[in-house]
């Protein structure tokens, strides 16, 4: 598993494959304890005059040896999974909601990234890493055991093991690059449906459902397709390994059976009695079944190899830093020094310079794409700054990383989560007390906005804020900007879609909001210029 995973997981909960694994050893133990039992046993009834007491008692502990391991192997397997499981989703999830927008993978493929593929681990985890310790250590413990009671029979176990090994590693190398095609597949299946979901009301406005619905019948029947290629190739490999192991077995039984009888065409330097025969005959299978469990693990590998690749490149991935403990406590100058931002794909802006005087209204003019929404954007981390440099008095930004802490932000279209717009104003502030939350409302004209709904503050929103206008999303926005005592406020495209009134009136809810603030503006409205202190055009 490569990076950041193992590093990841190296500083996550302790949970070794030792523990599992050596459990699966004790297994082979417990089937050398059962072999000697049922040898004893079976020749005990034979022969007279043996206590078969004592036999039995040793098969019946091997067996329950056996049981207890399986048990206990599964269990410690179960656990560790689900630990390092727990710590992966966590910190998957964390990269997912810190992607910086533009930058990421879509969010039905976080999403995916987050719950699939994380859980795709599952198997990796709990089988595979502990089984690939007991295949190295329970077939030499059960072949000693063998060698002690006959070492041609060792000889010819150790020989069939060479195919069994060369067809899991043919199976291994097939099966990667379809559970690879297959991961790929499902995330952006998971991808298209849940963006499709997301603008299921763009789709039905343009009557684009049928081709819609086509466009993720494409995409899922390709799952079903790759599945399928990697189920076959599973039964395919299960197929030649219990082939060859049942053909191992089948030449022990020859050989045993011929060395009893005294029928062996060639001279061996041993010669069997029954109870020796019935011993290597009964551990013969055990030499093959770690690696058999293996072989049936090796999907889980595959499955755990494909998802580690994607999950890496999510958590190797950009990122919004975390911003810095540190701020400023009054409202700070601003000066953006030959700033340049590069995003992936090769979009460039800058370099820009220009000074934000403090508590004062800077406002950034310019057409879409001269960079106002990247310059604010900087400030909080969501924009990579790759030139230049940015100071909030003597605090730099590029020892900071992000000033998000120091930052009230209202943007051109402001997150709604379900549940009451009262919940949505407090959003960022958790525990504020609801008669704040409503005279925030006021302050931004978001109470009397909303004065015809019989629930005004208290009217329940779904995700997409449904019933709302533009006006009353971007009031929602203001309001949680009023209420984050920040020295720096943020605004994005605050007056854009509005009608002239509209326009006035968030105009004069700005002077209100800006007052002991340093605000920048980024907006294409001459009216919104006209109230700053200083404007800065962008070309």
């Amino acid at each position: 598993m490569g990076f950041p995973l193992s590093e990841l997981l190296a500083k996550g909960p302790q949970a070794s494959r030792l523990g599992p694994g050596l459990l699966w050893v004790l297994d082979a133990c417990g089937a050398v304890v059962f072999a000697l039992g049922l040898a004893g046993a079976v020749t005990g009834a034979i022969l007279a005059g043996t206590s078969l007491w004592p036999w039995l008692a040793l098969l019946v502990f091997g067996a329950l040896l056996r049981a207890f391991a399986l048990f206990a192997a599964t269990a410690a397997g179960a656990r560790r999974a689900r630990r390092l499981k727990r710590y992966l989703r966590e910190a998957t999830l964390r990269a997912a909601l810190r992607a910086p927008p533009g930058q990421a993978a879509p969010v039905g493929e976080r999403a995916a990234a987050v719950v699939d593929e994380v859980e795709a681990l599952d198997g990796w985890f709990a089988r595979y890493e502990p089984l690939g310790l007991a295949a190295r250590i329970s077939p030499v413990v059960v072949l000693a055991a063998v060698a002690v009671a006959s070492p041609i029979t060792a000889l010819i176990l150790v020989g069939a093991l060479v195919p069994f090994a060369l067809i899991m590693a043919l199976a291994g190398m097939m099966a990667a690059e379809a559970a690879r095609a297959q991961f790929a597949a499902l995330g952006r299946l998971s991808g298209l449906f849940v963006d499709r979901v997301r603008a299921l009301p763009v789709v039905l406005a343009f009557q684009a459902e049928v081709a819609e619905a086509a466009q993720v019948e494409g995409a899922a029947r390709g799952v079903a397709r790759r599945t399928l290629a990697v189920l076959r190739l599973a039964f395919l490999s299960s197929a030649g390994l219990e082939f060859f192991a049942a053909l191992s077995v089948a030449l022990v039984a020859v050989y045993a059976g011929f060395n009893l009888l005294g029928l062996l065409p060639i001279p061996v330097p041993e010669k069997l009695d029954l109870a020796r025969a019935l011993f290597v005959l009964a551990l013969a299978p055990e030499v093959y079944l770690p690696l058999r469990r293996l072989a049936g693990a090796y999907h889980d590998k595959q499955t755990g190899e494909a998802a580690a690749e994607r999950l890496a490149a999510l958590l190797s991935g950009p990122a919004i830093p975390v911003p810095a403990d540190t701020g400023p406590d009054q409202a700070p100058e601003i000066s953006f020094e030959k700033v340049q931002i590069t995003y992936p794909g090769g979009v460039e802006i800058g370099p820009v310079s220009f000074t934000a005087p403090a508590g004062k209204i800077t406002v950034l003019l310019g057409a879409s794409g001269s960079g106002k929404t990247s310059l604010l954007s900087v400030l909080v981390g969501a924009a990579p700054l790759s030139g230049g440099e940015v100071r909030l008095d003597d605090l730099r930004l590029s020892t900071a990383r992000s000033f998000a802490r120091s930052v009230a932000w209202a943007g051109q279209s402001p997150a709604l989560a379900p549940g009451s717009v009262a919940a949505n104003i407090a959003l960022g502030c958790p525990g504020i007390a609801p008669e704040d939350v409503a005279a925030a409302a006021r302050t931004v004209g978001l109470e009397r906005a909303m004065g015809h709904r019989a629930a005004g503050l208290d009217t329940v929103l779904n995700e997409r804020g449904s019933g709302l206008s533009g006006g009353e999303r971007r009031r929602i926005g203001l309001a949680r900007a009023w209420l984050k005592p920040a020295p720096i406020l943020c605004l994005d495209e605050p007056t854009a879609d509005l009608d002239a009134g509209a326009e006035d009136e968030i105009i004069e809810i700005l002077t209100t909001l800006a007052g002991g603030r340093t605000v920048l503006i980024a907006t294409h409205s001459e009216r919104v210029a006209d109230m700053a202190d200083h404007v800065v055009r962008l070309t």
